[in-house]
């Protein structure tokens, strides 16, 4: 087992490991336990009682975060004529069309957070699905990145906009912003995701919804967080 550092090991005895925060408490610990010196991104790992085999069991979708996610995104965006000239005006990084297939293609270049592609351009956006599809990539109409209203799709993601998507394991990571943001503002994207992800539940979810909550900065510890009471807030 890899050996821990001083900070983490300070971190790991200001919080219980078994006990169930209440989510404001969390959040406040979290903050104290991100020791390291760069400003670190808080993050959510929420286990849902879903299983993500069936199609009918999937949790997907997306949320614009009130105060964002502190990083500024890069937005590539497919599209053609007057909804090119839309998403540069809205302020994409890159927009175009088969010139970046190519260059994803031929130099696999990945200089981009989100791709976000009008539905006549899904033909040649398709293409990449190899490639795009497991590094989360793909654009899709569920989270708003399949879209004729390009402006918007850029507008929200550059404002922090987040996707959350049950993985294999039945888990959604997410980031709801830095240790900078402060404890209201953290507990306000915290509030706003848990909100999405709880109107999200599948008709077809039975038994626990919230498995286990656990929040964490990008080098301390996990802190569970009591999932029952958020369900029932």
């Amino acid at each position: 087992m890899a050996k821990r550092g001083k900070k983490y090991d300070e971190s790991i005895n200001l919080i219980d490991r078994e006990e169930l925060y209440d989510a404001d408490k969390a959040i406040e610990l979290v903050q104290e336990t991100a020791k390291a010196k760069f400003d670190e991104t808080i993050e959510l790992a929420i286990k849902l009682g879903v299983d993500p085999r069936h199609a009918d069991q999937q949790v997907r979708g997306a949320i614009v975060l009130p105060h964002g996610t502190g990083k500024t995104r890069k937005v590539l965006v497919f599209a053609k004529g007057d909804k090119a000239k839309e998403a540069e005006a809205a302020g994409a990084d890159y927009v175009g069309s088969d010139e970046y297939l190519e260059k994803i293609q031929k130099e696999n270049w990945f200089e981009f957070d989100v791709v976000v592609a009008t539905p006549d351009m899904m033909g040649v956006v398709g293409r990449l699905g190899r490639v795009l599809g497991p590094k989360g990539l793909m654009p899709n109409p569920k989270s708003g990145t399949v879209t004729f209203d390009v402006e918007k799709a850029v507008n929200d993601i550059k404002a922090g906009k987040v996707e959350y998507r049950v993985d294999k394991t039945s888990i959604v990571h997410v980031p709801i912003g830095k240790k900078s943001f402060g404890t209201e503002k953290l507990k306000e994207n915290f509030d706003a995701l848990m909100g999405a992800l709880i109107k999200a539940k599948p008709a077809a979810a039975k038994g626990k919804y919230l498995r286990s909550v656990v929040i964490s900065s990008t080098m301390g510890p996990g802190i569970k967080i009591n999932g029952q009471k958020l369900m029932d807030r």
